[in-house]
């Protein structure tokens, strides 16, 4: 008989672990539709790694919350309530501009576009998360959510997140996450959901109702 996988150790990020989830995030992001329509094609891929460096050290590793497996090969950053980066983004401002080159224009019209569908109300907020490609169908990918899900389940608050494919969607239906919009971007944008999951006893309440 097969012997059962163990469980993937989930664990939250250390500063040794930064390069491999870098590394990890600018890979899985380098040919993602979103970012393809938001940032430069000239030096993509090295402007997507700056990004998502930013984005993880700057912003998620100070304001948020972040689990990695298999030391930094599976990665999710979340925002969470409490927690205001507007200091910092507002200091990197420029850079993420800079970052995004000639597709600023459009970036900005993605963001203006989703604005109408993103909550108002508290919740966790997934920021980014990828596998690496030689560590993709292992449990990584779900494993390395699981944490943030139930910390928000937890402390009673829904969770939230945007995605460019439709791949997605189904993985995150699998972790409980319902569509609540599906925008077609500007300018030639890809499509994108918004997606939520609401703590257990507001999907009990709504299903009595």
């Amino acid at each position: 008989m097969p012997q059962n996988r163990s469980a993937p150790s989930v664990r939250p990020i250390t500063d040794t672990d930064v390069p491999t989830a870098v590394d990890t995030l600018a890979r899985a992001f380098a040919d993602y539709p979103f970012t393809r329509h938001v940032i430069a094609a000239d030096g993509h891929e090295e402007r997507i790694r700056r990004y998502q460096e930013l984005c993880l050290t700057r912003i998620g590793m100070v304001y948020g919350r972040v689990w990695v497996a298999d030391e930094g090969r599976a990665v999710a950053v979340w925002a969470v309530p409490g927690r205001d980066p507007s200091p910092v983004l507002a200091e990197l401002g420029p850079v993420l501009t800079e970052l995004g080159g000639d597709r600023a224009a459009a970036s900005e019209s993605a963001d203006t576009a989703m604005a109408p569908y993103r909550p108002e109300e508290p919740g966790w907020f997934l920021e980014t998360a990828a596998t690496a490609p030689e560590a993709q169908r292992k449990g990584l990918g779900s494993a390395v959510l699981i944490p943030g899900i139930q910390e928000a389940e937890r402390a009673g608050y829904p969770a939230f997140l945007e995605t460019s494919s439709e791949a997605n969607v189904r993985f995150y239906e699998r972790l409980g996450f319902r569509v609540t919009a599906d925008v077609r971007l500007p300018h030639d944008g890809p499509r994108t959901w918004c997606m939520r999951r609401d703590p257990e006893a507001v999907r009990r309440c709504r299903a009595a109702g």
